[in-house]
């Protein structure tokens, strides 16, 4: 398990990192702490996981307002993207998404810009800190960019376990489509890792218990579950998907319950 502290920028964020060390039961890191793999570090940007230099990779922080996720809402293609044709998006119909492994919220801040409301499950604590950092962020900035301000209130976090949030019986009945990107192992570390996957297998580790995921997304969704897979990989639980979107990298198993509006 890696060592993780909790750190700050200024003495204003001090009891900041105060709270989230209490919340993780994680040390805050001071002059005579020992060597950390990772720190949470509040500073004026926001709240970001940093490396040890040795790591070969800098700071990963939650940016909705900038950044990639500024430049995709504007020229990522519209409906035309994978994700969306896997979703169901059309000029007809933006469905209701349930997304169960949140993570950074990337493809959530993606289908929400694509006019979808996507609630979020993140079960991790420290994923799901940088995440709800990123959301109250963006949350300010959206007071200034209407456009920004639409997306954000289309997103919603649930700090949860999705296996037992769904078995509690979860008041989930309006969950058009319920979509699920799991933690593959580990490959050998190449170049081609992104940053963000090294820290997440490192602190997060693999979705050991994905398949069973399926099962119970497929018992409340009302239209559809998507599977988002690396390109070769084996199906989830290994079923079948009703058909797969297929990229360079990534693809898209689609299990169909019943035709979408529209």
């Amino acid at each position: 398990m890696p060592v993780i502290q909790i750190s700050y920028s200024s003495s204003a964020l001090e009891e900041n990192a105060r709270q989230l060390s209490a919340k993780l039961d994680l040390p805050q890191r001071t002059e005579h702490s020992a060597d950390y793999d990772y720190l949470l570090e509040f500073s004026e940007s926001g709240l970001s996981l940093v490396p040890s230099a040795d790591k070969g990779y800098g700071p990963i922080q939650c940016d909705f307002a900038g950044g990639s996720h500024s430049h995709r809402r504007r020229f990522g293609g519209g409906n035309g993207q994978a994700i969306a044709k896997a979703i169901g998006v059309s000029g007809k119909f933006s469905p209701k998404v349930l997304d169960l492994t949140a993570g950074l919220g990337g493809d959530a801040f993606v289908l929400a810009s694509l006019g979808c409301a996507v609630t979020m499950l993140e079960r991790n604590p420290i994923v799901h800190s940088l995440l709800a950092d990123g959301l109250a962020r963006a949350a300010i900035s959206a007071e200034d960019d209407s456009d920004l301000r639409g997306i954000m209130q289309r997103i919603s976090l649930v700090e949860a376990n999705s296996a037992e949030y769904l078995q509690q019986g979860a008041d989930i009945t309006s969950a058009d489509v319920v979509y699920v990107d799991p933690m593959f192992p580990e490959r050998k570390k190449s170049a081609k890792v992104k940053k963000q996957m090294q820290a997440f297998h490192a602190i997060v580790g693999a979705d050991l218990d994905a398949d069973k995921l399926l099962a119970l997304a497929l018992a409340v969704a009302n239209y559809r579950v998507v599977v988002k897979r690396p390109a070769g990989a084996c199906y989830l639980a290994e079923s079948k998907p009703s058909y797969s979107l297929e990229g360079k990298s990534t693809r898209y198993d689609i299990y169909t319950l019943k035709k979408l509006p529209g």
